[in-house]
């Protein structure tokens, strides 16, 4: 099956307002910037984003929500994007706040056909107890917190209960990809994309190169997961912080 389309706009022209999507990426690395670019400039709104993070003012994420165009936020952390911050703290968003580990997990339980699963990881915190604030009022007062979490003991310990997630759609960037969907990611750009890909019931990668077949053992994600493939060559890799020792030296 030929999985492939022409454009980013092509490839993302029937996400409506509203939808959830699952995004790869892991700060600015291996970020889908083509097919959010689609959408910023299909006018797309109200969407329920989950993503690792919410990018930076100008890159990633950032720039839809810049526009207004994101309802909602499941990530792992604010970052270095102040606009994200502004508006959860102005309640201009709502915003779940998750351990990065129990978010990738729920990711590829929904992709995986697992509902839920048990994780020691918040245990004794709000993120099990519940009152995480979601969404701020305009006087600062909360307005939505996090219900409460199922406890269970398993060996002696305590585990808390996460919900898997599943989106309506996937975005997703890939070093190459072969017309079938199977993908092949780049070193650390693989982090989120996989999960975010099997998470989706519709999927579209993004893919630096398209080949006609890819070999199987080098295959990364295979094509079951993704439904729409589209080549946008040469891409923007900003770096987030750049890091250098006094002087320049290495």
């Amino acid at each position: 099956m030929d999985k492939t389309l022409s454009t980013p706009g092509e490839a993302v022209a029937d996400i409506p307002d509203g939808a959830s999507l699952a995004v790869g990426g892991f700060g600015l690395c291996g970020v889908p910037m083509e097919l959010i670019s689609a959408l910023l400039d299909r006018g797309t709104t109200g969407l329920h984003v989950v993503s690792n993070n919410c990018g930076v003012d100008d890159h990633g994420l950032g720039v839809l929500l810049r526009e207004g165009r994101i309802a909602r936020v499941t990530a792992s952390y604010v970052g270095e994007n102040k606009e994200f911050a502004r508006r959860y703290l102005a309640g201009e968003l709502e915003v779940e706040l998750v351990p990065q580990g129990t978010l990738a997990e729920r990711l590829r339980a929904g992709g995986c056909g697992i509902p839920a699963f048990y994780t020691p990881a918040g245990v004794g915190t709000q993120v099990a107890d519940g009152g995480l604030p979601w969404r701020y009022g305009p006087d600062g007062g909360v307005l939505v917190a996090s219900p409460p979490r199922e406890i269970r003991e398993f060996d002696g310990r305590p585990y808390v209960l996460e919900e898997a997630v599943r989106t309506d759609f996937g975005l997703v960037h890939a070093a190459r990809a072969d017309r079938h969907g199977n993908l092949v990611f780049d070193k650390s750009a693989r982090n989120f994309n996989p999960l975010a890909a099997m998470a989706a019931r519709v999927t579209v990668a993004q893919a630096e190169e398209v080949v006609e077949r890819l070999d199987p053992d080098e295959v990364h994600l295979p094509g079951i997961f993704v439904d729409r493939v589209v080549a946008v060559g040469s891409v923007a890799k900003p770096i987030e912080k750049r890091t250098v020792l006094p002087g320049g030296h290495r």
